[in-house]
């Protein structure tokens, strides 16, 4: 079989990847010399923790096990099972932890509730003030930037492997067949087009109506912060953002304890991990409403400083890099991700929202089971 995979980001890599694989001839086109959307403006956090159950859990944990196995074969992606800590602060965060902990799922997901010294033990760069902290072990991360990278190198070293940059795909002109803006055309057994959040163009023609939108997000790095920083590490406003926690203990937070005014504005949580050179990656925020604004603001990057300031107990090393980035999102924000067959042999994959990450290596795994690559 040749498969074509239109998009360069992590989900469309790892189409190419399950792909390859399976012992099919792959062509990838990407627009860029190579990805530079939202496949590198993330955390690299592989995050099962505060996965919705059902489909979001079975699929999260099924990229958690991919990641490890393809992280064993591409060193390169800084593959890292470290785990993550919420720390909290008083009785209402405590009983979002409780609540989470006491769930069904709770071992499947590795939460457990620690003490401070406990948590501190997990990760001694934490030593700023908290009570307790829910430690989830099986979270984990990789190196987003240079991701993509790592695994077009391996897919290289593969003789049914092709890579073209530069070049944006511009029509459909049949069954598995698609031209591009050199006029080339490329034909397969199937194309799937992964196109981020890049959603006007040839993906408007072809699925008008897409139940998708477009989220953008603030974050930064920071130099290295010269100690290791050993799980990724979340806020108890983290709770408000994710599924699992949801809770009669959730609404009660919710409820009693508002948002610093700053972190409701911009819909921020805390979320921090350690890159390979030792800076933090930290943020972050989130915008729905269109135009998006074309600048970053200061305040959003001033309060989750301070928040992860308070857990560390010192002052943040200097900020390296401040940017902003788009992601892709079903508007029915339960489902996992939008897959839609859009003409005969050309399948459209998007809006994993920011679980593209995550979740990523089992969608689209999903995906070759489904076409029955």
């Amino acid at each position: 079989m040749r498969v074509i995979v239109v998009g360069a980001g992590v989900v469309g890599t790892m189409h190419a990847w399950h792909a390859v694989e399976r012992g099919h001839e792959v062509v990838q086109i990407e627009r860029e010399s190579e990805a530079r959307g939202a496949s590198l403006r993330n955390f690299g956090q592989i995050w099962v923790s505060g996965r919705a159950g059902g489909e979001e859990l079975d699929t999260a944990l099924r990229a958690r096990e991919l990641w490890e196995s393809i992280g064993e074969r591409v060193p390169g992606l800084g593959f890292r099972a470290i785990g993550s800590l919420t720390p909290v602060r008083n009785d209402l965060e405590l009983a979002v932890a409780e609540a989470a902990v006491a769930r069904p799922d709770a071992a499947v997901r590795g939460y457990k509730l620690v003490t401070a010294a406990e948590a501190r033990r997990i990760n001694p760069a934490l030593r700023g003030t908290f009570t307790a902290a829910l430690w989830c072990e099986r979270d984990a991360a990789v190196e987003p930037r240079p991701a993509q990278l790592a695994l077009k190198q391996a897919l290289l070293a593969s003789d049914r492997y092709t890579y073209l940059s530069g070049r944006e795909v511009r029509e459909v002109l049949g069954a598995g067949s698609v031209r591009d803006d050199h006029g080339d055309i490329h034909t397969g057994d199937a194309v799937v087009l992964c196109p981020g959040a890049t959603l006007s163009g040839l993906v408007r023609e072809l699925a008008p109506g897409l139940p998708v939108r477009r989220v953008r997000l603030q974050m930064m790095q920071t130099d290295p912060l010269g100690e290791p920083l050993t799980t990724s590490v979340a806020d108890a406003d983290s709770f408000r953002y994710y599924p699992a926690y949801a809770s009669g203990a959730l609404d009660a937070l919710n409820a009693e304890q508002a948002q610093a005014p700053t972190a409701a504005a911009h819909k921020m949580q805390l979320l921090m991990v350690q890159r390979g050179d030792g800076g933090l990656t930290i943020g972050d925020t989130h915008e729905y409403e269109h135009p998006f604004a074309f600048d970053t603001v200061e305040d959003p990057y001033e309060h989750v400083a301070a928040v992860a300031e308070s857990f560390l107990g010192r002052p943040l090393p200097r900020i390296r890099r401040r940017w902003a980035g788009v992601y892709a999102q079903c508007t029915d924000t339960s489902r996992v991700v939008h897959r839609q067959q859009v003409r005969d042999g050309v399948w459209l994959v998007t809006g994993p929202g920011g679980r593209g990450m995550t979740c990523s290596p089992a969608i689209a795994e999903t995906t070759a089971n489904e076409l029955g690559w």
